[in-house]
């Protein structure tokens, strides 16, 4: 079925049905498995978060493909996201027969060794009022943009396993950002005139119903600030659960508040997490994004670069394509973050460029709106440029795509070649003793990497 040939119909408007580690065994497509093989998802599952649905299961996973199919790796626990350490603590425990409060706390154990915080996003980002009010539901680490992160959206439809915000799902409360509050998101707004971009994230914002997400969009428009030009909204639920934005019974009032944010003049970008072209090959999601574009909406596309799952440059091109044809901006390729699985996913930073620069290659300059690969590190956004060689010596050329400090923006610097290196802390500088902004970042922010790597 090509991509003009994939309809949708309204009389296909399923109740979404959730499945957990709780249930997930019910699954007749699970039963086909082996024991070891349930018993290895059961195992991961207790130390990561895991939920799938009937849209994810029945629509995107090819059962005849297990387990090599992506939307299967991408939403089923496997045994390599976890050490093998990790991974043979939680076997034992399960099978000693150990009691619900012993394994939460073996996998609580284990969670905060996985680096649950990168990029000084517990230590750095959280913003504070003038009265001194800390907002640890918010999260300001460029000078335009905030991130806000709504109390009622700390779920998702269903679960990337390679998630970095896995830390909101698994019940430890103090390492979950949530906040309750509009007045205090425009009281933020309104001491910091340089924010221009609010971003509602999560967890996923569509998880909310129409009704709790007006609440919080009508308090930023009758705020009238004048800083404030785009809302953000990022989400998977074009992916996850297309039906939101179709039958849902507040589908309709959902787009209305889209409408409600571009009529007032503010820019809506709608930022869609896609990981894979199959993703985008069902008729339901088609027609959602057709609605939600509708809306005055701009959908922008991002997903990381993920080993088992998309390091593949055709795939990359391909779906680069296809969301261009149906009206979307290919805006992000990230670098897997470095915590949860990041053993499992990553790549090697030098295979990460020739994977993009392979896929840019075959798109046309509508595709090529496209960044990548980037790194979302302490310091800043950082975009790995391409392998050059400089006076016989091979390097890795970066740039600042944002930064702490908004002078290191669009800056380019050097590194070692280094074909291992899957993150900016395995780097070491080609010229110099150390990175040109590593001074200023220890000095104004107490030593971030050391307490990034030492979590």
């Amino acid at each position: 079925m090509t991509l003009q040939e994939s309809v949708w119909s309204e009389t296909e408007s399923p109740r979404i049905q959730s499945y957990t580690l709780t249930n997930f065994r019910n699954l007749p497509q699970i039963q086909k498995l082996s024991e070891e093989q349930q018993f290895e998802m059961e195992v991961v599952a207790n130390v990561l978060p895991f939920k799938a649905n009937n849209y994810v299961i029945e629509q995107l996973i090819d059962w005849n493909n297990i387990p090599n199919d992506p939307i299967f790796v991408l939403t089923f626990p496997q045994k390599e996201m976890l050490l093998p350490p990790h991974y043979e603590q939680m076997a034992s425990a399960l099978k000693s027969g150990a009691d619900k409060k012993a394994i939460q706390e073996l996998a609580n154990e284990i969670r905060l060794q996985l680096n649950p915080h990168p990029a000084g996003q517990l230590e750095l980002n959280v913003p504070t009022l003038k009265d001194g009010t800390k907002l640890y539901g918010m999260q300001h680490k460029y000078n335009e943009t905030c991130l806000f992160f709504p109390s009622q959206s700390q779920t998702c439809h269903a679960y990337c396993t390679f998630c970095f915000r896995w830390p909101q799902f698994v019940g430890m409360d103090e390492m979950k950002f949530a906040m309750n509050e509009g007045e205090q998101l425009v009281q933020y707004l309104r001491e910091h005139q340089e924010i221009s971009d609010v971003l509602f994230t999560g967890g996923d914002p569509m998880i909310m119903k129409a009704k709790m997400f007006r609440t919080y969009i009508d308090t930023l428009l009758e705020a009238d600030l004048p800083n404030l030009k785009t809302i953000r909204i990022g989400t998977k639920a074009l992916a996850y659960w297309p039906y939101k934005f179709l039958t849902d019974d507040d589908a309709d009032e959902t787009l209305a508040t889209f409408e409600e944010v571009t009529n007032k003049g503010l820019h809506l970008a709608f930022m869609a997490h896609f990981n894979h072209h199959k993703e985008l090959s069902t008729g339901a999601v088609k027609a959602a994004i057709k609605r939600v574009r509708e809306t005055g909406s701009e959908i922008r596309t991002q997903s990381p670069l993920l080993a088992h799952i998309n390091d593949d440059a055709d795939m990359w091109a391909e779906m680069w394509r296809q969301q261009v044809q149906l009206g979307c901006i290919p805006y992000y390729m990230f670098v897997v973050r470095d915590t949860g699985a990041q053993h499992y996913f990553g790549i090697p930073l030098v295979k990460a460029h020739e994977i993009f620069r392979n896929a840019y290659k075959q798109v046309s300059g509508l595709g090529r709106t496209v960044k990548g690969p980037s790194m979302s590190a302490t310091p800043g956004k950082v975009l790995v440029d391409g392998v050059a060689t400089i006076n016989g010596k091979k390097i890795i050329v970066l740039k600042f795509l944002q930064g702490r400090n908004p002078d290191w923006v669009s800056k380019s610097f050097f590194a070692e070649f280094d074909e291992s290196a899957i993150w900016l802390d395995d780097l070491k500088p080609a010229f110099e003793e150390k990175f040109f902004f590593e001074d200023e970042l220890e000095q104004k922010y107490s030593g971030a990497r050391k307490l990034e790597k030492s979590s």
